[in-house]
């Protein structure tokens, strides 16, 4: 073990490079945020209109050039490191002339305000039910802590025995698990059917158990969820009709009321439990007369200006006589929020710079898909292709791409959309996995249900159609398009 001395060059991110890198990935939605959070932070930084102080600030630099060689003489030495020249003088801060603006287009400035939808949560909806059964104090309790563990989606994934130890460790109340087996069936009672369910089985049976149906499908549903349920899970139909003596009617029948059901009791209440996601444009692409034009949404460029207070006080401190150690240090605490507020806006203008590069470049390389909507047009892309047109980094690419969308006449796309890799054709051309995937569903759409096709099939038409593709290829397009094996497709 022996101590070596040596030299190495390392390249490290500045502060001004970090706040860019983190500015880059947070999308439009959460820029305002960020916005806030850095004037909360720092109160030389102001947002709105300021165009009138710093032209007044502006003329009035040579008067504090003048006053700076007086002062010199009586401020003691240490005054020499504090140059606010640069901070008086400097009036373009002042006025945010880095906005993205359109004139062609309505002016988007106008401040609207996103209503927000009150209503009642999926558990309150069940709390409102349960005051209307007669139950004990003790029932009451074990209840409200079963409808406290119910997900989202309306199902009850602890058993009653864990329910219980957790009335007794938390609340301090000895109850069985028949005890709370007894609530959760009248639980069950609720609306919507289904709910309090343990699995999918059950919740299914609860939902058949409402119905009545006279045709006597709801019958012969309700025997193939209890005895058969795993091979209706496989479509094995054949299987089911066989053992339980159904004709074609009779299964077609039983299998449409199934169908029918929802498998997720508590999804007609999906925003109630967690907040609404909204999709906000980053870009917008317009068709002039086959011309596309990119403009970037407005509000990722907010009106920001150093404070005319601070500077305020800079010249207060400029034209004073007396300068003490408290009234230095003052002007150091100025100096740094001011500098800070310089580089957060230059950090929004080069972000905004950036993000306009990027997808300037994306539309023109995938222009005729931006024209037609037509998904077979993508070209096949990566990160490298923008990368090398733009001059950025892949990292600082893939930074832009990520939670970032564009709007377009044919509705919003995330910017990876665009993004895919190539195949080769038997002429040699190279085209993207896209438009491949594409094909595929367009096939599967098309195919008979009663006899959907396997992976073979598809990798067989697909080459008939030019394309140089494996069977494991198509498998896992399909899997990536959600879409199941032939025998789960299979319809009656």
């Amino acid at each position: 073990m022996r101590q070596i001395q040596q030299q190495k060059m390392l390249q490290k991110l500045s502060p001004q490079q970090i706040q860019l890198v983190k500015l880059l990935q947070i999308p439009t939605a959460s820029l305002e945020e960020r916005v806030k959070e850095e004037m909360e932070e720092n109160p030389a930084l102001e947002f709105g209109e300021n165009g009138s102080e710093g032209e007044e600030l502006s003329s009035d630099t040579s008067e504090f050039d003048e006053r700076k060689e007086e002062d010199s003489e009586e401020a003691p030495s240490a005054d020499e490191d504090i140059d606010i020249s640069d901070y008086l003088s400097d009036g373009d801060d002042d006025i945010a002339d880095y906005r993205t603006r359109d004139n062609n287009y309505p002016d988007p400035e106008e401040n609207h305000t996103m209503p927000i939808r009150v209503e009642n949560t999926f558990h309150d909806h069940l709390l409102s039910q349960l005051n209307m059964l007669p139950l004990t104090d003790s029932q009451q309790k074990i209840a409200q802590q079963i409808i406290g563990s119910i997900d989202d989606d309306g199902y009850l994934r602890r058993d009653p025995q864990s329910i219980a130890n957790d009335l007794a460790f938390s609340q301090n109340i000895d109850v069985t698990d028949k005890n709370v087996a007894e609530v959760i069936r009248k639980i069950q009672e609720f609306d919507p059917p289904g709910v309090c369910a343990a699995d999918l089985q059950e919740c299914l049976i609860l939902q058949l158990k409402r119905k009545k149906s006279e045709d006597g499908h709801v019958t012969h549903a309700l025997l193939i969820l209890e005895k058969y349920f795993e091979e209706f899970t496989k479509k094995h139909y054949e299987k089911i009709r066989k053992a339980l003596g159904f004709s074609d009617e009779d299964l077609k029948g039983a299998i449409d009321e199934i169908i029918k059901l929802n498998p997720k009791p508590g999804g007609n209440y999906g925003g109630m439990n967690k907040a609404e996601s909204y999709i906000v444009p980053d870009f917008f692409i317009f068709n002039n007369n086959g011309v596309l034009e990119l403009t970037l949404n407005s509000r990722n460029a907010p009106d920001l200006h150093i404070s005319g207070n601070y500077r305020d006080m800079l010249r207060d401190y400029e034209k004073g006589e007396k300068k003490d150690k408290r009234q230095k240090e003052a002007v150091l605490f100025i100096k740094q929020k001011i500098d800070a507020a310089k580089w957060f806006i230059d950090a929004i203008k080069q972000r905004q710079h950036t993000l306009l590069s990027t997808m300037g470049t994306i539309m023109r390389y995938q222009e005729e898909f931006f024209l037609t909507g037509d998904e077979t047009t993508l070209k096949p892309m990566i990160l490298k292709d923008i990368a090398d047109r733009t001059g950025l980094d892949i990292s600082t690419v893939s930074r832009v791409a990520n939670s970032k969308y564009v709007q377009t006449e044919f509705g919003p796309y995330k910017l990876k959309y665009f993004f895919s890799e190539s195949l080769s054709t038997d002429s040699g051309e190279e085209v993207s996995t896209r438009e491949v995937k594409k094909i595929l569903q367009d096939i599967i759409d098309g195919e008979n249900k009663r006899k959907p096709l396997s992976d073979e099939s598809l990798t067989r038409m697909l080459q008939e159609k030019g394309y140089n593709i494996a069977r494991r290829t198509v498998a896992k397009y399909r899997e990536q398009l959600n879409i199941p094996v032939a025998r789960l497709r299979k319809e009656l």
